[in-house]
């Protein structure tokens, strides 16, 4: 019997798919709680992993060996780096990169060493069938979050990017650690502390994967602002929103 293995970076993201999960079991390893049940009549195995690209590596590869998971979805906030990328848009990754990799000059900057790659790519199909639910659930977005919350935020006309990712281990907060990373990254739409991890296991493992990020910040000095809040009250619902229109 195989699952889907959903992964999110803190307790507040997951906590709306934790409450409408069918709970079987629940099991504890490695200093992290692996819930199994059914999640829109689907399987799944719901997991929050902790920050960083450690955590997040750990979780994966306990989730491919422990619970024969036959895809991984990652979902969690991010800060927006490009000019049209705004606060409660969504991104679904494409090619994730690790910002912070660096092992010139053994290798080129980003580089994975051994593996020759600097990118890791979701899948083609279950990005576009991400990007349909995503759609929807913004269709309908009133049905999951009221207008006060939208206002609340600042979030306007919420958009759906389809793009690349970076991911590191620092919490990316001024103009001045945005630009840096453009700099060798011109295409990342978005940067958060996990996804490029999670993109390698899977990789490595063979493992299909996505990414979804709701934008929580632009990257600057203002990141750090109801940082929480947001995600417990926008992103946790935009995960949950999305991801019932993607499993059914």
């Amino acid at each position: 019997m195989s699952y889907i293995g959903i992964i999110s970076a803190m307790r507040e993201e997951i906590e709306a798919l934790q409450s409408a999960l069918h709970v079987e079991k629940k099991m504890v390893k490695g200093m992290r709680t692996y819930y199994q049940g059914r999640l829109f009549d689907k399987k799944v195995i719901l997991v929050f992993s902790r920050w960083g690209k450690v955590a997040s590596a750990t979780t994966a590869t306990q989730l491919i060996n422990d619970f024969n998971v036959k895809e991984i979805i990652f979902t969690g906030v991010a800060g927006g780096v490009q000019p049209d990328v705004f606060v409660g848009d969504i991104v679904i990754g494409k090619d994730l990169y690790q910002h912070d990799m660096d092992a010139s000059p053994l290798v080129k900057a980003y580089e994975v060493p051994l593996l020759g790659k600097s990118a890791f790519t979701t899948d083609p199909d279950k990005r576009n069938q991400l990007s349909r639910a995503s759609g929807q659930f913004l269709q309908n977005k009133h049905e999951f979050l009221s207008k006060e919350q939208f206002i609340n935020f600042q979030i306007q006309e919420p958009k759906i990017h389809i793009g690349d990712i970076a991911s590191g281990d620092q919490f990316i907060s001024s103009s001045q650690q945005s630009l840096k990373i453009l700099s060798g990254l011109p295409t990342v739409k978005c940067v958060e502390m996990e996804g490029a991890a999670v993109a390698q296991v899977c990789f490595e493992y063979k493992v299909p994967f996505s990414i979804i990020r709701t934008i929580s910040d632009n990257a600057n000095h203002n990141a750090h602002i109801d940082f929480p809040k947001f995600a417990k009250e926008i992103a946790s619902t935009y995960a949950l929103g999305i991801l019932q229109q993607y499993l059914y």
